[in-house]
């Protein structure tokens, strides 16, 4: 599962639409399972900002270069989309913390990148190999040059990047319901059926939906506001308490989270699944009835704190409810099945960019200008050129993660070779 399966997309998660009906949503979207405002919790987020943005001058996207007939069964992927080959990367890498974080992230990625079929056929396991071998031992005072050395840039389709961020929440909780702590976040019911619908019909391939057998018959899983309703209670479901519906709504829409216990102690939870329901974002919908102006993080929590019935009766429309597990050892995980990098993590779309591939993104906000790892996946990541970074956790990363929107050019660093391969050159 990726963070944002068991993480999650946060602006554009709150600002996007839901996918097709019938098919599993976005599992990054997801509502509070609760109305009731807590009896004590958290401070309140209200006057929080998000962080002011950097400006920067973004590099400008090159002439794409057209892209070739395809077979169907590549179609939607960057070789349909085009490949143009970029500039020399020596003097766009800055070095810096980034830098080596980056290389740090990529050391992590490569034991599975060299494995993994990649999806937007830009590369083969064995093309990591140089790379890889050389990274275990790289000096990461040097990671700028590491970056340079071993690999060559391409843009795929036109170039043009639009990139949102997201973090790792926390917010108080018990492992128990006590005074103060009334909202359940449940694990996943047994009752919650996947099914491949390409096991039925080959034009069905590639599509699942998620639901429940009544019968003899498999019918669509109970939505929010049955759940929040009490539909679930009784079943021993709770793997623990929140102290806040609002903070929780958020934790849902990241997916993954840490729970700030009475003790001092930390539970961290990841996503286990989702209801299979639509997933609405409520950002867009706030906004298309002119109820906030911009659409941040900040905004949306804003206002529903200041209207909570109104503000529950929103957070229902959004069908969408996740389920979660307690998480151990290193974490958050994304898609790639490695621990997420802070401020060196991207989720992406695994058909344009192969996961594990360095990406350097140039925008109109300085924060996110450099080279990140395409680590992650998400349910609103969809595209050529469209990334999601990652923040860490803690209040800066909630801050400067609830207002990312940040558009530019996006360049793929892919091993040296791999650009004549792709061209026949």
């Amino acid at each position: 599962m990726s963070l944002r399966q068991s993480g999650g997309v946060l602006t554009a998660a709150l600002m996007l639409s839901a996918c097709a009906g019938g098919l599993i949503p976005p599992s990054a979207g997801g509502p509070s399972p609760s109305r009731p405002a807590p009896e004590s919790g958290p401070p309140s987020s209200a006057g929080e900002t998000a962080t002011k943005p950097v400006p920067s001058t973004p590099r400008p996207t090159l002439p794409a270069t057209p892209p070739p007939v395809q077979p169907v069964d590549q179609q939607g992927t960057a070789a349909a989309a085009g490949v143009t080959r970029g500039p020399d990367i020596a003097s766009l890498i800055p070095s810096g913390e980034r830098s080596r974080a980056a290389l740090q992230a990529f050391r992590l990625s490569c034991p599975t990148l060299m494995r993994r079929t990649d999806q937007s056929g830009l590369t083969r396991g064995s093309d990591w190999n140089n790379a890889c071998a050389a990274a275990s031992s790289w000096p990461e005072a040097s990671a700028s040059e590491f970056f340079s050395r071993y690999f060559e840039a391409v843009q795929v389709g036109e170039g043009t990047a639009f990139v949102t961020g997201y973090y790792e929440p926390e917010i108080s909780g018990s492992r128990t319901r006590q005074p103060g702590y009334q909202v359940p976040i449940y694990r996943r019911p047994n009752d919650l059926i996947d099914v491949d619908l390409g096991q039925f019909s080959e034009s069905l391939k590639g599509k699942s939906i998620r639901g429940k057998v009544s019968g003899t018959k498999f019918i669509p899983y109970d939505e929010r506001s049955q759940i929040v309703d009490g539909s679930l209670s009784g079943r021993g479901l709770e793997l623990a308490w929140a102290a806040d519906p609002v903070e929780f709504f958020f934790l849902q829409v990241q997916g993954s989270g840490r729970l700030l216990l009475p003790d001092g102690g930390v539970m961290r939870i990841g996503y286990d699944g989702q209801n299979g329901r639509d997933y609405t974002g409520i950002g867009k919908l706030m906004k298309d009835r002119g109820l906030i102006q911009a659409g941040s993080m900040q905004d949306i929590m804003q206002y529903l704190r200041a209207h909570p019935a109104e503000g529950a009766a929103i957070m229902d429309e959004n069908k969408s409810f996740v389920f979660f597990r307690e998480l151990t050892g290193a974490g958050p995980v994304g898609a790639l099945g490695v621990a997420v990098t802070p401020e060196a993590t991207v989720a992406a779309d695994p058909k344009y960019v192969p996961l594990g591939a360095p990406v350097l993104l140039s925008l109109d906000r300085a924060e996110p200008n450099g080279i990140w790892i395409a680590q992650d996946t998400g349910g609103a990541i969809k595209g050529a050129n469209r990334f999601d970074s990652f923040w860490g956790a803690g209040a800066k990363a909630r801050s400067v993660a609830g207002g990312m929107s940040a558009r530019g050019s996006a360049l793929v660093l892919l091993p040296i070779g791999s650009y004549a391969r792709l061209s026949g050159r």
